[in-house]
């Protein structure tokens, strides 16, 4: 397999590659490398964060101690921080890479925030567990998990009132797309995910006095259906499948939709609704690895991040430091914008973010001062560190260059381009790496995850 594919397959399964591995796998077959990605990914590890000070909290603890609950909130708060960063670890450290790249894309279709340290953890954990299995028992999982529940206010749901914000957003946002359901369809679907609820350790609740048995007619459809008829109804649509494909090739192929392509994984889709399958006919197919689709996604924000502690590793020693880069990035893992998650995109980019981008390496990696000439977010919270004397403390970070070095021991310094940059350079950059020392393959990285073409993948 031609090393820039692997490249490529690997920036868009995972989060690149290093020049020990890649060495490995280019000896080896698209077919045999497609596999040992799938191999690697065929089970799920869960994620979990140590909750042990807040374990004895349980439904009916809370019962009657009611007013221990603001404890378990400030202390939830502050797990969800924990396992912000653990989740950013996992992405870069697990050798499940495929499934890690599959929950942080289902991350942001089936787009969910909490407060609730069990039940967000519990929620990534599905992601996780469905990320290449079934996606109707995906979908009939997301439905049942109390994050959501409470996310789209489906526990208000009730035969006597029911709540239609999960059945819209279960077809606008997870299965079919905006304009493919009728209002009517809304309302009598929305009476069969009546009654769905949970308890305090997440567990799902069928309340059966508040779900409705009645018959509901949907999409030509009648019958004393549930939620989970319901989803099943909607899986016959092959509008299902191509909405699903469509988000499927805008974030691991292009940005610009290409209606043949999508139309042929529609049709492998439908057939059985296996994200695998699905995913690896993606993989293998000749299309994927065209120029037309290699180097041009802009890197999200966590990708970004994750791929550049891949490449050389960095403890960061605070968390805060963490969250407070997802944050400036403007991708802060579970906490997304809307109910819509992250548009991805051009929209990762403006004048703000980009400088950022640009000087972060050296900011990690080198320890660099920030010389700023317009003001923004970035740089008005910079401002306040370097006012509080921590100039050099922006983040405080251990920064592995022995694995560094050993992971491109065998490396010229002029072959660090093609390994650490996907697109084509242009002219004026080949100029400007002219004038660049190669005198150091550190600083020579640190320079190149510096251009504006490492945000491309």
């Amino acid at each position: 397999m031609k090393q820039r594919h692997v490249q490529h397959l690997f920036w868009r399964a995972g989060f690149g590659i290093r020049p020990k591995q890649l060495n490995t796998v280019s000896q080896k077959s698209k077919e045999q490398v497609v596999d040992m990605l799938f191999k690697a990914s065929s089970s799920a590890t869960p994620l979990k964060v140590d909750t042990s000070e807040i374990d004895h909290f349980s439904t009916a603890y809370i019962l009657k101690n009611k007013t221990q609950l603001p404890e378990f909130r400030k202390i939830s708060r502050e797990k969800l921080k924990t396992y912000n960063v653990a989740w950013v670890n996992r992405l870069v450290t697990s050798k499940e890479t495929l499934r890690e790249k599959m929950t942080l894309f289902w991350a942001n279709h089936f787009v969910c925030r909490d407060e609730h340290i069990y039940h967000v953890q519990q929620y990534n954990n599905t992601l996780r567990n469905h990320a290449l299995g079934h996606f109707g028992d995906f979908v009939k999982a997301i439905s049942k998990e109390a994050a959501m529940l409470k996310f789209l206010n489906n526990k208000q749901n009730r035969k006597q009132k029911p709540n239609e914000n999960f059945a819209r957003e279960l077809m606008e946002l997870f299965t079919l797309g905006e304009g493919h359901y009728t209002e009517e369809d809304i309302k009598e679907s929305a009476r069969a995910f009546t009654g769905y609820n949970n308890n305090f350790e997440g567990d799902f609740m069928l309340r059966r006095f508040h779900h409705d048995y009645d018959f509901k007619t949907f999409f030509g459809h009648s019958g004393r259906y549930d939620g989970d008829d319901i989803i099943d109804i909607i899986l016959k649509q092959k509008q299902c499948a191509r909405f699903v494909c469509g988000k499927i090739y805008r974030y691991f192929v292009n940005d610009t939709i290409n209606e043949k392509r999508v139309e042929e994984l529609t049709n492998i889709f439908f057939e059985d609704y296996n994200i695998e399958r699905l995913m690896r006919y993606l993989f293998m197919s000749d299309w994927f690895y065209e120029e037309a689709n290699i180097g041009i996604k802009i890197k999200s924000p966590i990708e970004f991040l994750v791929g550049l502690r891949k490449t050389v590793p960095v403890t960061f020693k605070k968390e805060k430091d963490v969250f407070k880069i997802q944050k400036l990035l403007g991708q802060m893992l579970l906490n997304p914008p809307n109910v819509a998650g992250w548009k991805g995109g051009k929209s990762w980019i403006d004048s703000n973010t980009l400088m950022l981008r640009l000087k972060l390496p050296s900011i990690i990696l080198a320890n660099a001062e920030i010389s700023l000439r317009e003001k923004g977010e970035f740089e008005d919270t910079f401002d306040k560190y370097r006012s509080n004397k921590k100039k050099n403390e922006f983040v405080s970070v251990e920064v592995d260059w022995e694995t560094f070095n050993y992971q491109f021991k065998n490396v010229k310094v002029n072959d660090l381009k093609t390994l650490l940059i996907i697109p084509e350079l242009s002219a004026g950059t080949e100029t400007y790496l002219q004038t660049l020392s190669q005198s150091s393959k550190q600083d020579y990285c640190v320079q190149l995850m510096s251009l504006p073409e490492y945000q491309m993948c």
